[in-house]
């Protein structure tokens, strides 16, 4: 499982340093950077976001600003140079407040609680492996052996299930970052399949559950391979 993360801060070489921290962590995915709060609240809103490293300190509209502006509002880590903000900081129900400079140590700790939050909001089980998509204003659960395929749909994807279709507003790229590699694979630009669900494919099409679906010619060895390691 790994956490959707963007980084708010109007300091590059902070950015920076978080990002590090980000990428060399299991559990958390980097989607976006923002240098602004103005930016940044379109950006989480629009992209399925689970963890925000929010500094405090910005231009304009600060971190607390952005917090209270957020209808919405994925778990916040909250960074900053002034200890001051500590109490003020929690608040706003945010999961943790680290003071800079970072550590790593005191980084990895607060991913943990960040993990363990995420697990007992969404009622995670282990039992079956599942990713959250936002759908009619909810998070609703979609179990990975259920999807037959994913289809882009302009600014939205098609979760193609067993029992039904959910649309949700993403992008094809956001989502199969957080589908297992060994499981799907995007045959085309509009399509991602679930490689236990293939029933034949040939040089142009891939077909599931009966529907033919275009394989572009990039991906031919790719899925040749895939299926084979099944």
């Amino acid at each position: 499982m790994k956490l959707r993360s963007v980084i708010v801060d109007d300091s590059s070489m902070q950015r920076m340093a978080v990002a590090k921290l980000v990428n060399d962590h299991p559990n958390l995915a980097l989607v976006a950077e923002y240098s602004n709060a103005i930016e940044a609240r379109k950006g989480i809103a629009n992209n399925g976001i689970d963890l925000v490293f929010l500094d405090i300190e910005m231009p304009i509209i600060n971190g607390f600003d952005l917090l209270e502006s957020m209808d919405d509002r994925p778990q916040i880590i909250l960074i900053t140079g002034i200890a001051d903000y500590a109490l003020k900081a929690f608040d706003y129900d945010v999961t943790d407040y680290l003071h800079k400079p970072l550590t790593s140590g005191r980084f990895n700790v607060s991913i943990e609680r960040a993990v363990t939050k995420y697990e007992q909001i969404n009622n995670v089980s282990q039992d079956e492996e599942h990713i959250f998509v936002k759908s009619n204003k909810r998070k609703q659960k979609v179990f990975l052996d259920d999807i037959k395929w994913i289809e882009a749909l302009g600014d939205y994807i098609k979760f193609v299930t067993d029992e039904a279709n959910i649309v949700t507003l993403s992008t094809m790229k956001s989502i199969i970052q957080q589908l297992p590699e060994n499981k799907f694979l995007r045959i085309h630009k509009s399509f991602i399949v679930n490689l236990e669900k293939i029933e034949k494919f040939n040089s142009r099409n891939v077909e599931v559950a009966g529907r033919q679906i275009p394989l572009s010619r990039n991906k031919k060895t790719e899925l040749a391979e895939a299926v084979n390691s099944i």
